[in-house]
């Protein structure tokens, strides 16, 4: 077992005091630095950073990022959901502890789509059907896998498969 515990500090965003949302961040007791490309590899990290290293993914709509010596998650509803997303957090850093032997590490982020590759597979003709203002915002949404080929009514069908190839690519486990 590589991480035993942690402490955690639960506070409110200082952004914005009107979100109902809470944030959390975990003090570890053990430096686990040499388990993120493991983990990373392991949970689809978004961005890996070398050094100092960090893993960044999302899970169950949270942000989360993992240090060394420290977890960052937003968004949480409260005490509770932290304490539930913290605690499977450190199972799944020990499991990839326990098992990285047999896991290859990962020390790069997943690969995203190209905004302006999505945009060209759309009409372009900012009808706002979709509930975006413009087609370039409805790519930049669909970089982040909040919209996709079936979410612009403006689409033609065969214009909606070649957006779902070009996103499909980009899936986790797509090879």
């Amino acid at each position: 077992m590589l991480l035993t515990g942690y402490h955690k500090e639960i506070f409110n965003p200082t952004c914005n005091s009107l979100f109902q949302s809470v944030h959390c961040i975990a003090y570890l007791d053990e430096d686990i630095g040499e388990v993120l490309p493991y983990l990373n590899a392991e949970l689809g990290g978004d961005t890996y950073i070398k050094d100092p290293p960090s893993v960044t993914f999302k899970a169950n709509g949270k942000l989360i990022t993992v240090h060394a010596k420290k977890i960052a998650v937003n968004a949480l509803k409260n005490e509770a959901e932290a304490h539930a997303m913290l605690e499977w957090l450190k199972e799944e850093i020990n499991r990839a502890w326990d098992n990285r032997t047999a896991i290859q590490p990962k020390y790069d982020g997943a690969a995203k789509p190209h905004i302006l590759e999505i945009y060209k597979l759309l009409p372009g003709t900012n009808c706002r059907k979709c509930g975006q203002p413009t087609c370039m915002m409805f790519s930049s949404l669909a970089v982040d896998g909040i919209k996709g080929q079936g979410d612009c009514p403006s689409l033609t069908p065969e214009d909606a498969e070649k957006l779902r190839k070009y996103l499909d690519r980009f899936s986790r486990g797509a090879t």
